[in-house]
């Protein structure tokens, strides 16, 4: 009996270890400023003008639309883009500001985007969503 209760202690003990090891980081998206009267949501196939600063998460900046005095502007859900920003950016109005976190699976994985970006790095994203273009339903 003893050894049982021992066993399925040790068990139990090692089993959150052994998921949390195995488990995938998710997509974080905060809301640094809210849009009142949003009258339309960004959606996939939307041309989106956006601002953005890219950061890793020693806060060393690896990019930014901001001192170029150029937005960024992309398709969205077309793959033009990392993953994170594809899933991080829909129902999103135009002046909303957003910071994503985004792990390396929806980013660039483990081969990174040398020199700037190592691989397996989390990315940290701040954006602002200038404009929406919907192309409408044919």
């Amino acid at each position: 009996m003893r050894a049982f209760l021992l066993l399925t202690m040790t068990a139990l003990s090692l089993g959150p270890m052994l998921v949390c090891g195995s488990e995938k980081k998710k997509l974080q998206i905060g809301v640094k400023k809210r849009v009142d009267n949003c009258h339309m949501k960004s959606r996939n196939g939307d041309v989106l003008n956006m601002h953005y600063t890219g950061k890793l998460e020693d806060g060393t900046e690896f990019d930014s639309s901001i001192p170029r005095d150029r937005p960024f502007t992309f398709t969205l859900g077309s793959g033009q883009v990392i993953k994170g920003w594809d899933q991080g950016l829909l129902g999103m109005c135009e002046g909303e500001k957003r910071k994503l976190v985004i792990p390396a699976e929806l980013g660039y994985g483990d081969r990174g985007a040398p020199p700037k970006i190592p691989g397996g790095a989390t990315l940290i994203f701040e954006v602002e969503l200038l404009s929406i273009e919907r192309r409408s339903d044919l």
